[in-house]
């Protein structure tokens, strides 16, 4: 994971797997991903790189006071599904 890559404004990605979960705007090219009570489970964010548009998941660490990547992925589905099962 390349801390160096360029966000990439992509607009709202489009989730084709039914899960239950919702993208708000953060930020060009960052959401927040919000469970089924509104509850925010992580960050998406659309990153550009070579080959294309890469989506990073990343959580917040309160003891930390930082932000925890646990990704990179070729679909916005896939590092959703990072966000919802990861603990």
């Amino acid at each position: 994971m390349s801390s160096t890559a360029e966000t990439y404004d992509v607009g709202v990605p489009r989730l084709t797997r039914s899960t239950p979960v919702r993208l708000a705007p953060a930020a060009p090219a960052l959401w927040r991903v919000l469970d089924k009570t509104g509850k925010v489970i992580g960050h998406l964010q659309a990153v550009s790189q070579r080959g294309g548009v890469r989506y990073r998941a990343r959580r917040f660490h309160p003891a930390s006071r930082a932000f925890r990547e646990l990704g990179e992925f070729w679909t916005a589905d896939d590092a959703v599904e990072c966000l919802r099962f990861a603990s």
